[in-house]
């Protein structure tokens, strides 16, 4: 349990997190960094509605992760409709649950020796190691559904405390605030991987590179298993991109001089470019199509995930966040809400921990938006 200092510096950072120029589900890193600090959970997971508008799932730990794609297995689907009053089966029941924090209890439609006994649980829950969670379903503040956060316990655990419900309640509208999607400019983003995959005409897998295996893994989560793409149907926007290869959509990109189709996924992990260029082979042109996919990610995202390795306190990484945006003392202390002269007093005392003499060094061991 952390102690009131703990839990006031966690609260502020998440409120600071709350203030910045971005925002989304890349910062979901972020804010599960945070979460962990004020209430008890194994592992957590996240829900989300994705830029294809389907669902998107970002899961903390690999163990359940492995288990979202029986979740989505028809028989397990219904095994939850039997059990829960609320299900999370389409991006549209992000709307439909409950406002508030809601723990596995009060969402059962039967007693938990009955979710014990089925398929949903044995199934997906037990694999997974997941005996008891805390949820918390996320809306804008004109009630557009921005996501859903699972808190997980393994089985055997304490129940969740009534002061951690609370303290979930208590940030819902900053939690909203941060992890509501918004547009980045291409110029707001960084290129931080590329692959390619060779698909054949009737849109079979032919071949990865290993990064690519790495990025479609990423960009479509638990849609994307090497072994299923190579002897079933690719994700739907694969599909659609084949399709828009067929057809030379008009918003096409030019390369090597020539115009072809490309779409964008964005999630958790970022911004995903997807790019479908003919190849040749010996039996001739268009027997083959090379899929290029470029992971962007936001430069925000990257420079608040460095800060956070380098384990800094909240206030000198909220400082060195607007320091290396470039912003003057003043407005920075407008942003943090202190004096100018708090503000250079915060800076010393992060100079002196980074070991640096000046914002031009500071800038040097950041990640620069």
């Amino acid at each position: 349990m952390p102690t009131h200092r703990q839990a006031m510096n966690a609260v502020a950072h998440l409120r600071h997190l709350a203030r910045l120029d971005t925002n989304g589900p890349e910062l979901i890193g972020s804010v599960l960094e945070l979460l962990h600090t004020l209430i008890g959970f194994d592992s957590s997971g996240y829900f989300y509605t994705g830029s294809d508008g389907d669902l998107g799932v970002h899961m903390e730990h690999a163990d359940v992760l492995a288990a979202v794609p029986d979740h989505f297995d028809p028989r397990i689907l219904r095994s939850e409709r039997a059990v829960f009053h609320n299900v999370l089966q389409n991006a549209s029941d992000i709307t439909r649950h409950r406002l508030g924090p809601q723990t596995l209890t009060q969402m059962l439609t039967v007693p938990y020796g009955g979710l014990l006994r089925s398929d949903y649980y044995n199934v997906v829950m037990r694999p997974a190691g997941v005996g008891d969670w805390l949820s918390l379903a996320l809306r804008t503040v004109e009630g557009r559904g921005v996501g859903i956060l699972f808190l997980f316990r393994p089985p055997g655990a304490a129940p969740f405390r009534p002061d951690e419900v609370a303290m979930l309640a208590r940030l819902e509208p900053s939690l909203a605030r941060v992890l509501q999607p918004c547009d980045l400019e291409a110029g707001d983003s960084e290129a931080c991987g590329q692959g390619v995959l060779a698909v054949s005409s009737i849109g079979s897998l032919l071949w990865t590179s290993e990064q690519a295996d790495v990025l479609l893994a990423k960009a479509f989560g638990w849609r994307w298993r090497q072994d299923h793409a190579r002897y079933g149907p690719l994700p739907l926007p694969l599909q659609l991109l084949m399709q828009r290869l067929q057809w030379r959509a008009p918003d096409a990109t030019r390369h090597s001089g020539v115009l072809w189709p490309q779409m964008e996924v964005r999630n958790a992990h970022g911004r995903f470019v997807l790019q479908a260029i003919p190849l040749n082979s010996a039996e001739g042109a268009g027997q083959a199509v090379a899929i290029h996919i470029t992971q962007r990610v936001a430069r925000s995202a990257l420079l608040l995930a460095d800060l956070r390795a380098k384990g800094l306190p909240q206030r000198q990484r909220e400082l060195a966040y607007w320091l290396a945006h470039g912003l003057p003392e003043s407005q920075i202390a407008a942003r943090m809400g202190i004096s100018v002269n708090t503000v250079v007093y915060h800076r010393r005392q992060l100079y002196a921990r980074m070991g640096v003499v000046s914002r031009a060094d500071l800038m040097a061991q950041l990640r620069i938006p």
